[in-house]
């Protein structure tokens, strides 16, 4: 089923918002096919130009950076979790079934939706288990922060941080907790696929599974 929902982003991430344009949408479609094929190290404008039939110039009237577009993609994830999570949770009631299904929706275990304004969701979870921590883990991050790119992953770690404490109340690390599970998520399907000495899947069974029962046990175990 394709579903079609924007999102309003960050406008210091892009020059021109490309949902604005046919060429804009290319180039966001097709840098999440190039990078997630690639890689964000070897991912260029120029490849993304040959990609696209056009060329540089064309891609930097709309960011000025593949930082600033890799961010851009990443912010639309974040937008589009939150607004599943919000859709699906609020039809529960009690409040570790909403983690619970929290869980699963950060894991990417949830078929709601094959694609989403011609966006590949599978391509963009792996994007974001191999790729995410590059938009906030570099130098001037203070200097990023300050023009609140980061919103949208705050936002999503807000939404979890308030079904923790529906849990517990008293919880003196829900914010902690939140980005921790939502970070965990990434990282550890990331070492269970590349570098499983760092995890307990030593059978390595299904990476999904095992990162999904990791979460739940590292959740509910401190929030008893």
């Amino acid at each position: 089923m394709d579903v079609l929902l924007k999102f309003k982003l960050n406008e210091h991430l892009y020059l021109r918002d490309p949902e604005t344009s046919e060429v804009g949408k290319a180039i966001v479609n097709n840098a999440i096919d190039l990078i997630h094929e690639v890689g964000f190290e070897q991912f260029t404008f120029k490849k993304l130009a040959q990609k696209i039939d056009s060329t540089e110039a064309t891609i930097y009237r709309y960011f000025s950076s593949k930082y600033k577009l890799l961010t851009y993609i990443l912010n639309w994830y974040w937008c589009y979790l939150e607004f599943v999570a919000k859709m699906r949770i609020q039809q529960l009631v009690d409040p570790v079934e909403k983690l619970r299904l929290m869980l699963r929706i950060i894991m990417h275990d949830e078929d709601i939706v094959s694609r989403v304004q011609d966006y590949n969701l599978e391509k963009l979870h792996s994007i974001v288990i191999a790729e995410s921590s590059k938009a906030y883990l570099v130098k001037e991050v203070d200097e990023i922060n300050q023009e609140k790119v980061f919103s949208p992953l705050k936002s999503l770690c807000h939404f979890i941080q308030e079904i923790i404490l529906e849990i517990n109340p008293d919880f003196d690390y829900s914010r902690s907790l939140a980005s921790t599970l939502l970070e965990t998520a990434h990282d550890q399907q990331f070492f269970s696929e590349h570098l499983p000495s760092l995890t307990d899947n030593t059978a390595r069974l299904d990476h999904r599974k095992y990162v999904f029962n990791y979460l739940n046990k590292l959740a509910f175990s401190v929030l008893k």
